[in-house]
């Protein structure tokens, strides 16, 4: 975490916004994307499915239909009765009628057992066939006639007859006389009628946006029989699919098919990737709105920060306090260290306000100690040869009053120092005093917020049942909406996938609430306790506080008592004064005026070296407050 050292506030302010909306944004958006993703699969899958199928099962009833047309037309009276008399006339025209009424067949045919073709529907189908018996008689589809099977082997090639691809639905004529077989008839389906019957499922496909979406029908073996594509259309690399197999147990035609539903990703996926861009185009506008709005936090929080050090760098470096301190009008921690700032600046400019005038006048008053103590060093230098004689004899009767003078001295600096502490304890009592006052008032504005905390608590549980009623709801409107899938049948089956999903997340949803629920409960259990301990605090300090002001009326007392100490001491020291001045009267006026020039030598220095200090403390104070203006 180095680097972040080397940041400044805003931008560690801007990155701590920025990585919190970040971390907040992009597991959702993984999510999000990722169910959708899901859904959507799910829902190619079951729309794949239900194409593959229905093309499947629209090819099963039509082939059964076909062929139960052609057997119901084998056992046709006049069919079976031109085969047994040869006469082929009436046949010609029940072949053509059936023809008319049929327009998926290319054609019938009646055939004798040996490929002889008899009868016809037109007469130049009949003519395409004249001629070619053994050619007939070698195709599959003729040869399993003849075993009562249906073939559809051909059905992947042309038909050299009818010059199409066709499904040959050839079944055997029984006699109704021998009950044996007297012929075959032909009824060719034309498969290229296949694209009509698929025509609606492609339509769908291209209202979905699929343009790419095709049908297939393969053989058991893998041989293509029908594609929706056109001719010569390229397939669609990597395309997802959906095979459906005809698995009937009965032996007819169709056996082991593949109906295959395939569309190509990109077109599948679209609303997907549409969905995809919306969602990165909302994350990033996210992203964007964060980092501008952690920009105007960093700003707003530093900017007052920043002034206040620009005016405290420019009075380090000039000197200057006449700068003012802009407070800007809010009430939050920023604005309150302003306003302290401010304040501080103010006094600070006082104080060196009075600090200058102060030092000028130490100036003029040092200027004239010394020139009092030059003349009175010439005065005395002038008497000190007149009384050298006399002092010696002074000298013991000095020496007593001076430790007189002396130890009265001390008392008086004992019981001003006693008066000093007793001034200094009652303004520390005093400051005391303001302290517990603000303690309780802080004490008291926490009680309030952890109240207003309580409430809000409470209103979040509030939220939080909401919640649960809502998951309680969706989990019933899911339930509604399986039952509603499993009597829709095949077609519901994505939508009650849909409703699974949606009770497996109001469940989700419902053990959340409850968690949360916890959860708000503890935070409340901590709250109350916190507000008991608030108000135990509370209580402290209102005893905290009688105890203090008792203190500080016992220290005035005892203020009091120091001052009487000290008048006490004040006329012990007027006492001995006054016995010194009883003593002078005594010795006679040589002995008198010795004592007097000795002291007065004494006093001289002291003077000059007091002189000497307030002049060098004049000079530093002078310089010291000559370094900021005001």
């Amino acid at each position: 975490m180095r680097f972040l050292d080397g940041m400044k506030l805003r931008t560690r302010l801007m990155l701590a916004v920025f990585l919190l909306v970040a971390g907040a944004i992009a597991p959702l958006s993984i999510l999000v994307k990722r169910s959708s993703e899901d859904a959507l699969r799910e829902q190619i899958h079951a729309t794949l499915q239900a194409e593959a199928e229905g093309l499947r099962e629209l090819v099963e009833a039509a082939l059964t239909e076909r062929e139960g047309n052609a057997r119901s037309w084998a056992e046709d009276s006049i069919v079976r009765g031109a085969l047994l008399f040869d006469t082929f006339d009436k046949s010609d025209a029940v072949l053509a009628s059936l023809k008319k009424r049929h327009a998926s067949f290319a054609g019938l045919v009646l055939f004798s057992e040996d490929g002889r073709a008899l009868s016809a529907s037109t007469p130049a189908l009949l003519a395409s066939f004249a001629g070619r018996e053994q050619e007939v008689h070698q195709t599959t589809w003729f040869r399993g006639a003849l075993e009562n099977r249906l073939d559809d082997q051909s059905l992947a090639q042309v038909d050299p007859f009818f010059q199409k691809r066709v499904l040959p639905f050839a079944v055997p004529v029984i006699s109704p006389i021998s009950d044996s077989r007297i012929g075959i008839l032909l009824a060719a389906y034309d498969w290229g009628h296949v694209g009509t019957e698929v025509a609606e499922a492609l339509a769908r496909a291209r209202e979905r946006g699929q343009q790419s979406f095709a049908l297939e029908v393969l053989s058991a073996e893998g041989t293509p029989l029908f594609d929706s594509r056109q001719d010569g259309a390229p397939r669609v690399a990597n395309a997802l699919r959906f095979e459906a197999v005809d698995g009937r147990t009965e032996v007819d035609v169709g056996d082991g098919w593949r109906f295959v539903a395939t569309v190509s990703p990109k077109e599948a996926y679209t609303a997907l990737n549409r969905g995809a861009l919306i969602a990165g185009s909302l994350t990033a506008a996210a992203l964007v709105l964060s980092m501008l709005g952690s920009w105007w936090l960093a700003r707003s929080v530093t900017r007052p920060i920043t002034t206040l050090s620009e005016v405290v760098g420019s009075i380090v470096r000039e000197g200057d306090l006449t700068q003012q301190v802009e407070v800007p009008s809010r009430r939050d921690e920023v604005g309150e260290l302003a306003a302290a700032f401010s304040q501080m600046m103010s006094h600070l400019r006082e104080s060196t306000t009075s600090l200058q005038q102060g030092t000028r006048v130490l100036g003029q008053t040092v200027a004239e100690l010394t020139s009092a103590a030059a003349q009175q060093e010439r005065n005395l230098s002038r008497q000190a040869a007149a009384l050298q004689e006399t002092q010696s004899t002074a000298q013991e009767i000095k020496q007593t009053s001076l430790m007189a003078a002396e130890r009265s001295q001390e008392v008086l600096g004992v019981t001003a120092r006693a008066r000093d502490v007793g001034s200094a304890g009652e303004a520390t009592v005093s400051a005391s005093l303001q302290g517990f006052e603000q303690l309780r008032e802080q004490v008291g504005r926490m009680a309030g917020s952890i109240t207003a905390l309580e409430e809000r608590t409470r209103q979040i549980g509030g939220i939080t049942q909401s919640v649960k009623d809502l998951a309680d709801q969706s989990n019933m409107l899911a339930l509604n909406a399986a039952i509603e899938a499993v009597r829709s049948g095949e077609h519901g089956k994505g939508f009650g996938v849909v409703a699974r999903e949606i009770r497996s997340l109001a469940d989700q949803s419902i053990s959340s609430t409850a968690r949360v629920r916890e959860i708000l409960d503890d935070v409340q259990r901590a709250i109350r306790d916190t507000s008991l301990l608030s108000e135990e605090g509370q209580r402290r300090t209102e005893v905290g506080l009688t105890q203090v002001r008792a203190s500080g009326e016992s220290l005035r007392e005892l203020a009091g008592i120091i001052q009487d100490n000290a008048s006490a001491a004040q006329q012990i020291a007027t006492a001995v004064s006054q016995q010194n001045a009883g003593v002078a009267q005594i010795f006679t006026a040589v002995t008198d005026l010795s004592r007097m020039m000795e002291e007065t030598l004494q006093g001289m220095k002291g003077t000059q070296q007091t002189t000497q200090a307030l002049r060098e403390v004049a000079q530093r104070m002078e310089v010291a407050a000559g370094t900021y203006r005001v």
